[in-house]
């Protein structure tokens, strides 16, 4: 079926002819959407992680310098 038979209008030469319809929100709005972040807490805290890379990299320079005077 074609568009122009759907919407009861003959002779349609463009799609500027047919009349608009668009879908839009209910009355009133929709209803809110219920959301919250339960994220848990497990595991170390950014402090933790931040001091052991910090430690990490600084071992790992010491032994670049150990490496650079042999």
């Amino acid at each position: 079926m074609t568009e122009a038979y759907i919407r009861n209008k003959p002779g349609m030469s463009s799609v500027k002819d047919m009349p608009l319809l668009q879908n839009g929100p209910p009355p009133g709005g929709f209803a809110p959407v219920r959301y919250a972040r339960r994220i848990p807490s497990k595991g170390p805290s950014a402090v933790a992680i931040f001091l052991a890379a910090f430690g990490t990299f600084s071992w790992g320079m010491y032994q670049v310098g150990k490496g650079n005077k042999r």
